[in-house]
């Protein structure tokens, strides 16, 4: 079987942008405006515990009870109805940090 040829012509070099370049190609593109500080204000964070329950590749249902946070406290969090506190927050990012280590110390069986 022959290798087919798409096309004789030889391909250009791309040419290399400054930032500036960059720039003003960004904003002459009507479908790529940045965003208004309006935009901005309406768009929701992704809650950090979202983030890293997904990361772990578990279920809402599964995070909360390996992790013993109510589901329905979960789901608050997530759909940004309710934001975690201070203490909450560091719990989240020590589950995000070491994972196995901390499931491994709120559920060892114990005797």
């Amino acid at each position: 079987m022959k290798n087919k040829t798409i096309s004789s012509r030889t391909a250009k070099p791309l040419r290399v942008l400054d930032r500036a370049a960059v720039e003003r190609a960004a904003t002459a593109d009507p479908d790529a405006q940045p965003l208004s500080t309006a935009d901005l204000s309406r768009m929701k964070r992704t809650p950090q515990a979202k983030i890293i329950r997904r990361a772990l590749q578990l279920t809402q249902e599964e995070f909360a009870v390996r992790y013993h946070i109510p589901l329905g406290t979960l789901r608050d969090w997530e759909q940004g109805r309710a934001e975690p506190d201070q203490p909450t927050r560091a719990y989240l990012t020590l589950i995000a940090r070491d994972p196995q280590r901390i499931n491994h110390m709120l559920n060892r069986k114990l005797g």
